[in-house]
């Protein structure tokens, strides 16, 4: 079993039990994936730890090891999907959405030192994460 956190289009979020992702996207792709709070079927995964559960391994089975590089890679992935890339407006961006100047939604990129410190002054979360360089990176 694998536990996905979930959030609808309203921004509810919860979690769920499926056997694996494939089961997960059929049931979203059918409508059976359901909000608990307002019963909306527009719901998708949001980043967050990945928890599985398996079998009790016997005394003297070694559980298998994580991959850790496949599991960067599905992480990069993931917020190359699913987040916006504002590049080094990230603060300003960030302000927009914090005041309601504009839509929340999903964004990376980059800040300067003085950026960060004061976003965190005006108490608005965010983190960093070190995404690897794609060849458009290195070609500009």
């Amino acid at each position: 079993m694998i536990v996905f956190d979930l959030e609808c289009a309203s921004g509810h979020r919860f979690e769920g039990w499926f056997n694996n992702s494939a089961s997960f996207d059929e049931q979203a792709r059918k409508n059976l994936v359901t909000c608990p709070v307002c019963e909306d079927t527009r719901v998708r995964r949001v980043l967050s730890p990945v928890a599985t559960k398996t079998a009790r391994p016997e005394p003297e089975r070694v559980p298998d090891s994580i991959d850790y590089r496949k599991l960067a890679k599905e992480i990069v992935d993931y917020v190359n999907r699913n987040f916006q890339d504002v590049g080094s407006n990230f603060a300003k961006e960030a302000l927009k959405m914090h005041y309601g100047v504009s839509e929340k939604k999903n964004i990376k990129g980059s800040a300067t030192w003085e950026e960060e410190k004061m976003l965190r002054e005006e108490q608005i979360e965010f983190f960093k994460l070190p995404l690897p360089r794609t060849e458009d990176d290195q070609n500009n």
